[in-house]
This record gives C-alpha cells, structure tokens and sequence, in this order.
C-alpha cells in the first residue's frame, strides 16, 4: 500500500517556538499535579488515517503506554473528520498534522481553544523533484540541474495523479518554464504507476525525476534524493514540510506525564521512511514492525521516556524494555 502525502510547506521558527511555549506552559500550570497526583485519564484516544507512518507511529505509541499502565484507542477516521472529534472531546491527540493542507481544520480547532501544538514529531520531511541514488551520484543534486540534461532523462518528470495539488505545482513550472523545464512533459498516473516507472528505471540504470517525499519507502527501497528547490516549486525552504502532533488540550492540562512522552515523540524521516517499508512495501505485521524498532532503537525509547514515569509513578524506561 502506497500513501500519497499532502503538498506541505514549512510553518515558522516562531510556530515551533509557540508549540514549546504552549507546552511549558501546560507543563508549569501542572507541576503541582505532576508532583502530587497520577494523569487524570488512563486512556488516549488517537485519530489514525489510513496512512502507513501514522500507522506504525500510533502502533509504537500503544506499545510504549501499555506497561506505562495507559489504554491507547484509535478512530480510523480522515484527518477532517479526527479534527472534528478533537473538538468535540471524542479523541484526545493526532500525529499526523501536515500543514498547511489541514490548515483550515488546523486552525478552526486552533481558534476554538481546542488543540495544543506539540510541534514536529518528524525531522527532515521534505517534498520535491527526486532521483534515485545512481542518477544523484552522477552530479544531479538540483532541480536546476535538470535541463541540462533533458535528453537523459527524455525531458520527463513523473508524477501523481493529474488534479492533485503536486501535479498543478509541477504542471505550473513547465508552464512557467522554470528550471528551463517548459519543452518537458509532466506524466502523471497514480502513486503506484509513478512507483513502478521508477522501479523499472532502477533496473535498467536509465535516468528517471519523479516527485518525490520524505518520509515514505521509497528513500530507502530507490536510495531517493529530493533535489534542491532554490526556486521554491514546491514550497519554500526547498519543499522543507511539518508534521505536528496536535493534543486535546483539556486532555493535555489533566495529563501532564502523557504531554510531554507526546512532546519528545519525534522521528527522523529516515527513522519514519523505514518502518514505512517495512509496513507497507514489504508488508510485515504491524505490531511486529513497531516492536522490532523500539528493540532495536533503545536510546531513542530513552530520549522518548526522559523524564516520564508510568502512570503510577514508577521508571516508565525500566518498564517499557521489560515489556520489550
């Protein structure tokens, strides 16, 4: 299974700082509970799409919690719907906030005081022209690169689906004749279709650009790089993109222990790109793909766990890896 991402652009530094103030300021106006009293709710209620990272994320969650003494629940909702439920109080936290193409469901719960913004909990995500190791070795590291060599690559870009936000962003460069691109055609098809042209390219060592996003299986399975963006096609900072964890915030106020695990929940696109692989490409269990990285990835259980305690109080480190 193949999950096409949202077209992202980055918020701000000051976003994120606002995201730890929010936070901080939770943590504070709690201290005394932290100290004194157990999280309120022995249960967290996640909205989870059918999208193969947030998948594994919530999978790896639930792992964590459950000898932290914490009941994980998830709605298989779309991102709207989750939003709405955030709201309503019917869920309680979604790792999944790609902005800005929720930016309107964002920002309505945003507004009514019903979300808190833990900031990012993937580094490095990214969309934009890509490549595949070979052709990046060779000396294609920019989009601006690719002109220059337009019969190599048959003066194509493959894309996703014709309609989509990517392919208007792609079709308007050609249009635009940026990067020198305006003879060139956008071939656009499904996820899976532009998937295969790339998988069959490999094989031969032809020359291929697609687009292409971090995190997703096919950086590790094509060795893909996303080319640089100094044009900004595809977002500025070259296509550089957010993927928030959004918590209740009534839920977060009671709940203290749990905010800040959700807090310092953060994965590396390459860390994201991989258990994605594993799930979706390679098709491996889900709970087998979240309890093999958690084993194999023990220092970054402990940044996760620093300073959070099961719900009874105990070392939450020494009970996740007995449970492991």
């Amino acid at each position: 299974m193949t999950t096409t991402p949202y077209p992202l652009t980055p918020t701000t530094k000051h976003g994120a700082r606002r995201g730890l103030l929010a936070l901080a300021t939770l943590l504070l106006g709690t201290a005394s509970l932290a100290a004194s009293a157990q999280d309120k709710d022995d249960e967290l209620t996640l909205i989870v799409p059918p999208w193969p990272g947030v998948t594994v994320k919530s999978e790896i969650v639930a792992q964590i919690l459950a000898p932290l003494g914490y009941d994980v629940e998830r709605q298989e909702v779309s991102s709207t719907v989750g939003y709405n439920t955030l709201t309503t109080g019917d869920s309680d936290a979604f790792l999944a906030g790609w902005l800005p193409a929720q930016k309107d469901s964002y920002d309505a719960a945003m507004a009514a005081g019903a979300i808190t913004d833990l900031g990012n909990n993937v580094t490095g995500a990214r969309m934009g022209f890509a490549v595949p190791g070979y052709v990046y070795e060779a000396g294609i590291h920019s989009a601006a690169d690719l002109a220059a060599h337009a019969e190599q690559f048959d003066e194509t870009v493959y894309s996703i689906e014709s309609g989509s936000t990517v392919s208007d962003m792609l079709n308007g460069a050609i249009d635009n004749d940026v990067y020198g691109l305006g003879d060139w055609d956008a071939m656009e098809s499904s996820t899976p279709g532009m998937l295969s042209e790339v998988r069959a390219a490999q094989r031969e060592q032809r020359w291929i650009a697609f687009y292409g996003w971090t995190p997703h299986w096919m950086v590790p399975e094509f060795d893909t790089h996303i080319l640089a963006d100094p044009e900004s096609v595809f977002g500025p900072d070259n296509g550089a993109s957010d993927v928030k964890t959004v918590v209740r915030t009534a839920y977060a106020e009671a709940n203290p222990n749990l905010a800040r695990f959700l807090d310092q929940l953060v994965f590396s696109s390459e860390e994201q790109s991989g258990f994605i692989l594993d799930y979706s490409l390679k098709e491996r269990d889900l709970d087998e793909v979240a309890h093999d990285w958690l084993a194999a990835n023990p220092d970054r259980l402990a940044e996760f766990l620093a300073d959070v305690t099961t719900r009874d109080g105990e070392d939450a480190l020494a009970a996740v890896k007995a449970s492991l």
